[in-house]
């Protein structure tokens, strides 16, 4: 698994945070960031340069003049599906754990109400002598 972040020397994915991607003349440069240690003021993080792939392709429909564009590298692109993974997959988690904190900040609420409101019920109860 992940095996284009381990040819790229990246021996544990997971410990992977974020990336970035930008160009820079006919280069495409990747950023990987990786999770900070406890004390750590700084993010590791390495970078690697891509030289965008030319292409020829027709210049309009007619078919007679041609013109180059550049595009990402297709090794940089399966690196970046990598990244995808390990990175929305992160994002899930982090989803879940804020619904589940939701879900127990709700649940507070219910308790805390139906405490107040079984409270006033006893007052009531022992206002009338019961």
């Amino acid at each position: 698994m992940y095996d284009n972040l381990k040819s790229l020397g990246i021996n544990n994915p997971d410990d992977v945070d974020r990336y970035s991607l930008r160009q820079e003349a006919n280069n495409d440069i990747l950023k990987i960031y990786f999770r900070k240690d406890k004390g750590e003021f700084f993010a590791k993080s390495v970078k690697f340069k891509y030289p965008r792939q030319r292409k020829t392709v027709a210049a309009d429909s007619s078919g007679r003049g041609y013109r180059e564009i550049h595009e990402i590298s297709p090794n940089l692109r399966y690196v970046i599906d990598e990244l995808d993974q390990i990175c929305l997959r992160d994002q899930v988690e982090v989803d879940l754990k804020r619904k589940i904190l939701d879900d127990l900040r709700h649940l507070e609420s219910v308790v805390t109400n139906k405490i107040a409101e079984i409270e006033s019920d006893l007052e009531k109860l022992t206002k009338n002598g019961h």
